[in-house]
């Protein structure tokens, strides 16, 4: 890859790690191009937000591929979650503490797969109030981080697929195959509410984007060295 192909535009597969955010991802990357181009004002943005507690595919595009954004941001996603049973967070994962338990002794994996059959297809979801979207102009995890009370609004998304990898330990493993806006921990909080359990989201990994594989993704620093050591010397 040389300077005039990330200017042309790039589409760079990005593996994000645990806690990193999607803007520290791009920034990352998005100094490595500056300093081997030596173009400032070189634009590179991601096509879907990951949150800090989760890894994953981020696609991010550079140049002017950042014209595409919404295509890719328009792609089925596909995740594996992990769901904690049992117990529930105001965050519906572990960004905040368990407010509330309940028993889990009438779960099984087959009440498990005849439970869940109501979430596939056009569904409606409840953001969480722990979310980057806006309420009067304001990012609503931020309100919630303060104690403000948040109505959020519900939305249609579409899980196309559901599937049970595994359960063991009130820990139910999931593989999500979704449209985008879908959030995987509204999910887990709805089925453990569906379960008269209780859930939280403990782990996720967004596997895929449309045909883009995490799998074939770089780390961000993985991605900047690159950068600097190829394309610099090329």
């Amino acid at each position: 890859m040389t300077v005039e192909d990330i200017v042309a535009g790039q589409v760079l597969l990005v593996d994000k790690p645990y806690e990193w955010t999607s803007y520290q991802a791009v920034a990352k990357i998005k100094y490595a191009l500056q300093k081997v181009t030596g173009k400032k004002k070189l634009k590179v943005g991601h096509a879907g937000t990951l949150d800090p507690l989760a890894t994953g595919l981020l696609i991010i595009c550079v140049g002017k591929k950042t014209k595409e954004i919404s295509d890719f941001m328009g792609l089925p996603k596909e995740y594996v979650a992990h769901i904690k049973l049992g117990a529930t967070t105001p965050s519906y994962d572990l960004e905040s503490t368990i407010d509330a338990e309940f028993p889990t002794d009438h779960i099984n994996k087959d009440t498990i797969e005849e439970t869940i059959k109501v979430f596939t297809g056009a569904i409606s979801q409840v953001p969480p109030i722990f979310s980057a979207i806006k309420k009067d102009g304001v990012r609503a995890y931020k309100k919630a981080r303060e104690g403000e009370e948040i109505v959020m609004a519900p939305r249609q998304v579409v899980i196309h697929e559901l599937e049970i990898l595994s359960y063991k330990d009130q820990l139910l493993e999931l593989r999500v195959l979704c449209s985008k806006g879908t959030y995987i921990r509204s999910l887990a909080h709805d089925i453990g509410n569906a379960l008269n359990s209780g859930g939280h989201l403990v782990g996720l990994r967004r596997i895929k984007i449309g045909p883009y594989y995490a799998s074939k993704g770089k780390g961000p620093n993985e991605w900047a060295q690159y950068f600097l050591d190829e394309v610099a010397s090329a």
